[in-house]
């Protein structure tokens, strides 16, 4: 009877949902979401397996744009085709979209937006524990041998100290993992693909999904390029090629083409290019955005919005300032994530046709130990960030992440309850320090 509760298909309207309430839990930037995801939709739902999440995070990562909001469209898509895929990826950037937006006027009107830091605090403190926790269930899958865990050594050590490139590591294990197929299948060759062992997935008995072919590809593609460039195309014979707003489209659409490794290698090309090339805002403002993004819910990358916002609202060029902005911000948002669903919705097919390969699969279970250390290296990089802020110990920080760590895994706490009950002690926090 349990096994066959665990295979009920969710419906449009419960993924929904959940898509929903993911959209406004979704803190901690790429590595607290992936964490958020796979608890949900792994461990707790199971409307996923293990390894099909892993795959489909490894073509992610591989993507220009965030690689959390591309994985909610590929799950999306999975569950329930292509307005699936639109529902997931769409309400993984809506809520911080407009909870951005809010925070950018009060931030040109008053400038200041400390108290938001201060509230979600407590919060980031608690994503550290879940993103922790998460990095330890998957390690345990994933990494079943020593092989497996070498790899994934060496994918940390070559992003977090030697600053490779993400897609030189990727295809690094891709190759290590073919090749050591051959050599040696038995260190390889451990993709549980949908073995009696496994817990069963709501996937496994789903129907078939479209085949790749050059007939659907060019469809997706021409819808897509039509969506991304109409608006551009309205705001040029509106108010033309030199205003602000057509100028952030253009050189936000560009971005979005080039954006690998995720937004924090992202950062430093859109800030040299907005603060210095475009000057639209200042460095200072570059840097309270990025504080801003980083308290929301939602990619990190959205702090791209507040770029389109601010720069706007500043150079609004014969529109009111607050017009401008709001139109700023929409047209970064839009350019940004848009191109997301192509990518996802035409490379898709793909993966799932070369999951079947046996030899495709010693390069992805290699591929997925690599991508375990590269969770790590973000988790690091949260940590250090969040933990010494002035290069001294939180301790605060530190003891609210190590309690919460201990109740993901040793307890099992709920993680709305302990992402609802982080924020709550966050304010309870702000309030006590402010009086």
């Amino acid at each position: 009877m349990e096994s066959k509760e665990k295979l009920v298909h969710p419906t449009f309207a419960e993924a929904f949902r959940f898509w929903v309430k993911l959209g406004f839990i979704s803190f901690g930037g790429p590595s607290g979401q992936i964490a958020i995801m796979h608890t949900e939709l792994v461990e707790k739902r199971r409307w996923i397996a293990e390894d099909r999440f892993l795959n489909a995070l490894n073509f992610c990562m591989l993507l220009p744009g965030p690689e959390a909001q591309q994985l909610a469209t590929y799950i999306g898509w999975l569950l329930h085709r292509t307005w699936g895929g639109i529902v997931a990826g769409a309400f993984f950037v809506l809520p911080s979209m407009f909870i951005l937006w809010a925070l950018s006027l009060v931030y040109v009107r008053f400038g200041t937006v400390s108290w938001i830091a201060s509230i979600f605090y407590i919060l980031k403190a608690a994503v550290l524990a879940i993103v922790l926790s998460a990095v330890l269930r998957i390690g345990k899958k994933a990494l079943r041998n020593h092989v497996m865990w070498g790899i994934a050594a060496l994918a940390f050590v070559a992003i977090f100290f030697l600053k490779l490139p993400f897609p030189l590591i990727i295809a690094g294990a891709a190759l290590i993992g073919y090749w050591g197929g051959k050599l040696a299948p038995h260190y390889f060759n451990i993709q549980q693909g949908h073995s009696s062992k496994s817990p069963p997935t709501v996937l496994e008995e789903g129907k078939p999904h479209p085949s790749p072919g050059w007939k659907r590809a060019f469809k997706i593609i021409s819808v897509c390029l039509l969506l991304w460039w109409l608006p551009l195309l309205f705001i040029f014979f509106w108010l033309g090629p030199a205003h602000t707003i057509f100028q952030e489209g253009l050189f936000f659409s560009k971005a979005a083409m080039v954006t690998f490794g995720g937004a924090y290698a992202v950062l430093p090309y859109v800030s040299q290019q907005a603060v210095e090339n475009f000057g639209w805002l200042s460095a200072t403002q570059m840097m309270d955005g990025l504080g801003l993004a980083e308290t929301t819910p939602g990619p990190l990358i959205m702090v791209l919005q507040f770029v389109g916002f601010v720069g706007a609202y500043q150079h609004p060029m014969g529109l009111p300032p607050l017009v401008a902005a709001t139109l700023g911000a929409f047209i970064t948002t839009w350019t940004t994530f848009l191109p997301c669903f192509l990518w996802i919705f035409v490379g898709a097919p793909h993966i799932e046709q070369l999951q079947r390969k046996p030899k495709i699969n010693n390069a992805l279970s290699a591929v997925t130990a690599s991508v375990v250390g590269v969770i790590l290296n973000l988790a690091v990089w949260f940590g250090l960030h969040l933990l010494f802020p002035e290069r001294k110990l939180d301790w605060f920080a530190l003891l609210v992440a190590v309690v919460v760590f201990a109740g993901m895994t040793r307890w099992r706490w709920n993680i709305m309850a302990v992402v609802a009950g982080s924020g709550l002690l966050g304010l309870i926090h702000y309030f006590l320090k402010a009086s």
